[in-house]
């Protein structure tokens, strides 16, 4: 500890003690070893100042080497509490001084006495050494100190159960394993094990694992880096199909375990807003009756109107969807659900449809496509127009599961100033979902991808 001076160990203990950050901050900001901070703050609590200045190196007498170790055990103290009580400047001395004990090295008519009060009581199944009641005279040095060595592991070992976060009564086989690995340099490890009431084989099995390289971090990481690309839209089996696509051989349950420890949970879905203007016009018949899947393209669309809120004023989607890839073919956004804006994205769509192309439409009973004007424009254009049953959102779910992903990973997510600043973010997040977003369903391509690799494929 030589290479720090008082006033830069006095600098960064008074830093500490004012109470306005942590321990290792204060030990990362000042440049200085965690735990030399440490023994400082202990030291300079108990003796001021001039604990922190360098003392000429010392000769201890047996006398209070034994002193020593009788304090620390009456008042079951650790090392460092011990060392910092005595302005002892190393602590693992004291723990020399133990050694020298438990081999006699010391003088045993000075040795500490036992401890005085009532015995304390067992904190494990274990049975007491020496539960029979026998005069200390009568009794072996060895005993003795086998007494001394129980009544430490006794007392140690709760200590840091709790420092790690765990309770003795509860400790997972890991966590034994642990507290053992901490404790090994101080007691006996067939001693720790059967204090533990842990196997031999099942501790060396968790040692191996509590010090083994964690094998899926390059894994986390590729997890953790989609996840946040598409901004928690993403759960785990879509992670996994992104990974597969990447060439990466693993398993979903893989990525939903390591997501887990990673903390990522994918956004929850929140219910759709719905809205009803009444009835006008002639309905069509249910034509689709939920069948969603398309053989090729422009063979079935869907459509519906939404509305978004934002500060008292609303604004307006309404898109068309292509059944065979799920993409957005066409879509028109407005301030008033005016038919307008239904024919502005028929425009938009009609440019899509080749030669010999008649794709069924299909829709709610909503007054926009009840109109007359509605159903004519699409006569003109070879469309068959096909309608949900009154009340009836199932009939129509390819296109409310669209309105549901749109507002649930990007509407609810964000805050609005204004109308044009969410307009901005619907063009750009129906961009997203066509070009980026995968589905499971089309192979983990997104539908554009879908589309361009079938027009490869014919």
């Amino acid at each position: 500890m030589g290479k720090y001076t008082v006033q830069a160990k006095l600098a960064a203990v008074k830093e500490y003690c004012a109470g306005k950050a942590g321990l290792r901050d204060v030990a990362h900001r000042h440049d200085v070893d965690f735990s030399c901070l440490r023994q400082w703050v202990a030291a300079y609590q108990i003796h001021g100042p001039a604990a922190l200045k360098e003392k000429k190196r010392q000769r201890y007498s047996d006398e209070f080497k034994l002193a020593v170790l009788k304090r620390m055990h009456d008042e079951r103290l650790s090392l460092r509490q011990t060392a910092a009580l005595f302005d002892i400047r190393q602590f693992g001395i004291i723990n020399l001084w133990q050694r020298l004990f438990d081999e006699g090295a010391l003088n045993a008519s000075s040795k500490p006495p036992e401890k005085a009060g009532r015995p304390r009581k067992m904190t494990t199944t274990l049975p007491p050494v020496n539960s029979a009641p026998v005069d200390d005279e009568s009794r072996s040095r060895d005993e003795l100190l086998a007494e001394v060595k129980q009544l430490r592991m006794e007392v140690d070992y709760p200590k840091k159960a709790r420092c790690l976060g765990s309770e003795e009564a509860t400790n997972s086989a890991a966590e034994k394993a642990q507290i053992v690995i901490e404790l090994r340099p101080l007691h006996s490890l067939d001693g720790l094990l059967k204090f533990a009431g842990l196997a031999r084989s099942t501790f060396y099995y968790q040692q191996k694992v509590l010090l083994a390289d964690d094998k899926y971090a390059g894994l986390k990481d590729l997890i953790q880096a989609t996840f946040y690309e598409h901004k928690g839209r993403y759960g785990y089996r879509r992670i996994t199909a992104v990974l597969r696509r990447a060439g990466h051989l693993v398993n979903h349950k893989t990525v939903q375990k390591l997501m887990g420890q990673l903390g990522l949970k994918s956004l929850i879905r929140v219910k759709k807003y719905r809205f009803y203007k009444g009835e006008t016009g002639k309905a069509a018949p249910n034509l689709l009756k939920r069948d969603f899947k398309a053989q090729y393209l422009n063979q079935k669309w869907a459509t519906d109107v939404t509305e978004f809120k934002v500060g008292g004023q609303k604004l307006y989607l309404s898109p068309i969807m292509d059944l065979y890839n799920g993409e957005i073919i066409s879509y028109a956004i407005a301030r008033r659900p005016l038919y307008s804006m239904v024919d502005e994205m028929l425009d938009g769509a009609f440019t899509r449809l080749g030669p010999d192309e008649k794709p069924i439409l299909h829709s709610d009973q909503g007054w926009q496509y009840r109109m007359p004007i509605y159903q004519r424009l699409l006569h003109e254009n070879s469309i068959t127009a096909s309608m949900s049953r009154k009340g009836n959102c199932y009939d129509n779910a390819a296109i409310e599961s669209f309105f549901s992903t749109l507002k649930s990973e990007f509407f609810y997510l964000n805050k609005f100033n204004d109308l044009d600043e969410l307009q901005a973010g619907i063009e750009e997040y129906i961009e997203y979902y066509n070009h980026s977003r995968i589905k499971l369903k089309l192979n983990g391509l997104s539908p554009v991808e879908f589309r361009m690799q079938a027009a490869k494929a014919a």
